[in-house]
């Protein structure tokens, strides 16, 4: 196999990786949610410790994942001897991926900061 097929490969199998961590994290979002709402009913502390624990986790696992997928988005931007068309795409990766790693340190800072619950966090 020549070097950038094995990349690739190698990129698939992390990126299947990740969409297990993604079925993790819709799970811990679920379970966040419940916690968030017995909070919302009860106004027990305790509920909302655990919802925000919870989220806090959640976010700081997707930053880490989004921080991949940015760092992958750079490497790309310096291989050679590639199409303008490859080019274009690896640019609106690069602006993509960026922005998604905003939001999600955005909402990181947000869970963490709001103790109050008065934003909706969501995982998008």
């Amino acid at each position: 196999m020549n070097n950038n097929l094995e990349k690739r490969i190698k990129q698939i199998e992390t990126e299947n990786y990740i969409w297990i961590i993604y079925l993790g994290i819709i799970g811990l979002s679920y379970y966040a949610n419940y916690y968030e709402k017995k909070y919302f009913l009860t106004k027990d502390n305790n509920y909302k410790n655990i919802y925000r624990k919870t989220n806090a986790f959640v976010f700081i696992i997707l930053v880490l994942i989004y921080s991949y997928f940015e760092n992958d988005s750079i490497n790309s931007m310096f291989e050679k001897n590639k199409s303008k068309t490859k080019q274009k795409y690896d640019n609106l990766t690069l602006i993509a991926t960026t922005l998604v790693l905003i939001s999600g340190i955005i909402f990181l800072y947000i869970i963490l900061d709001d103790n109050n619950l008065d934003s909706e966090i969501a995982f998008n």
